[in-house]
């Protein structure tokens, strides 16, 4: 096995169980385990200075919708709210097919690595008919890049016919989704320790679904042993909707499902009362919390200060790129520290708790217990930032909360991911950035027809 030595990092931000920063000492990799923490030099295959580096846990993105990457920024969605805008941009997503998604998940998994992220969880639920298989196309992308990746066999049957907001084009018959959840289970899903490819089931949100496949999906995912994801509660609109359409707000809907659990987790979860909080504590179901999505859409502050004062489960994501506009968890972790500032004043989380959210906490909705933070016997999975920078004088004495409070912009230094330099100085090396992006673009205005 490879093995890999960071030598003399000036810090090393663990967020183990004790909160320990480590200064002046190496970091030694074999294969994709970290063996050991401290001051004694071992020889390895490959050496990085670390001298002026902070070396933090890799930052892990627990929800994504890499196939929008093509469709951010455009002109005609800026302006709207969620419901408008997937109505408006179904219409570009119907248009999908193997290698649209092949590519905007090979430069959304480029992004995310060179921001510091080394594990990406992606809700993948646009199936148009005869597209390829999409969910192959994303993990052969992911072994490209290096990322540890989580696919989700995402869904929707409710369409615009049946009460919903897709096209009939998108939607699928509950036998069909089944048969193709089960399928790729058996193919991809790998839940060893140090697992590069894992996969969970999740239907896209209760006004795209019926209570028929959510249930199903819930039977089937604890069959196979897999995990639970759907977006809940990111809107007043998806509110109204469950309590016109079954009598129930979200959470009492999805709880009468079998939507809860430790198995489960929601995106957004904005508009939760004080009485589903306390479900969700008591269930040990989690929450990804997507702050700058949720501010570009108008769709509300998170209540993530109150969440983690009752022992909620919070991760961080990023969302789809087409509400989101970039694929970067650093910056999402800045805006997340300040948003909670805004909104919580003295009660907020810290910025070191809002990194702990984005590694430790995400590891946790991922049903991980080997990625999260740095010791050894954990994976081999972190970045790197140099100090001895402009944009940084003044910041470095307090590297545990300097993500949160000052951020950090840019590509970082170096990403590690199970034991392997998937950036370096910056820039991608397990791919050609520069082919990449051209072939990228050329198939963006192929598939946009601008």
């Amino acid at each position: 096995m490879s093995t890999m030595l960071i030598k003399n990092a000036r810090y090393i931000v663990s967020c183990d169980d004790a909160d320990t920063l480590h200064e002046r000492v190496n970091l030694f990799i074999r294969g994709g385990e970290i063996e050991y923490i401290g001051p004694e030099l071992r020889q390895a295959d490959s050496v990085i200075d670390a001298s002026r580096m902070a070396v933090y846990p890799g930052l892990i993105n627990t929800h994504h919708h890499l196939y929008q990457l093509f469709s951010r920024n455009l002109p005609e969605v800026q302006r709207m709210e969620l419901f408008p805008w997937l109505v408006t941009l179904y219409e570009v997503w119907k248009g999908l097919n193997e290698e649209i998604v092949a590519w905007s998940t090979l430069t959304g998994l480029g992004e995310l690595a060179k921001t510091g992220c080394t594990t990406c969880f992606d809700h993948h639920y646009v199936f148009p008919a005869r597209a390829g298989d999409l969910i192959a196309a994303q993990f052969r992308a992911a072994d490209q890049i290096g990322m540890r990746f989580h696919a989700s066999r995402g869904s929707m049957d409710l369409s615009k016919k049946d009460g919903g907001l897709p096209p009939d084009s998108v939607v699928q018959t509950i036998d069909e989704i089944m048969k193709d959840s089960e399928r790729l289970v058996r193919v991809w899903h790998d839940d060893a320790r140090f697992s590069m490819h894992q996969v969970a089931l999740a239907p896209c949100s209760p006004f795209s679904v019926t209570g028929d496949l959510l249930r199903e999906s819930a039977r089937l995912a604890r069959a196979l042993g897999v995990r639970l994801h759907t977006h809940v509660a990111e809107t007043r609109d998806e509110e109204q909707f469950t309590l016109e359409k079954y009598g129930l707000r979200p959470v009492a809907y999805m709880q009468s499902l079998g939507w809860t659990g430790s198995d489960v987790w929601y995106a957004h979860g904005i508009h939760f009362n004080d009485d589903e909080l306390r479900v969700l504590a008591e269930t040990g179901t989690g929450v990804a919390h997507c702050p700058i999505s949720n501010m570009k859409l108008a769709s509300g502050v998170c209540r993530v200060a109150d969440m983690l004062r009752l022992g909620v489960n919070v991760g961080l994501a990023v969302d789809g790129s087409a509400s989101n506009d970039g694929s970067n968890l650093l910056e999402e972790l800045r805006v997340a520290y300040l948003l909670q500032r805004l909104t919580y004043s003295q009660e907020a989380p810290s910025g070191y708790d809002i990194l702990k959210l984005a590694t430790r906490g995400s590891a946790r909705l991922l049903g991980r217990m080997d990625i999260g933070y740095l010791a050894p016997g954990m994976a081999a999975d972190l970045f790197m930032i140099d100090l001895d920078r402009v944009e940084l004088v003044g910041a470095q004495f307090d590297p545990m909360s300097l993500l949160g409070t000052v951020g950090f912009k840019g590509a970082v230094d170096y990403t590690v991911i199970n034991g392997r330099a998937v950036v370096q100085n910056g820039q991608l090396v397990t791919v050609d950035e520069h082919e990449v992006t051209a072939r990228a673009n050329e198939a963006a205005r192929r598939y946009l027809g601008r």
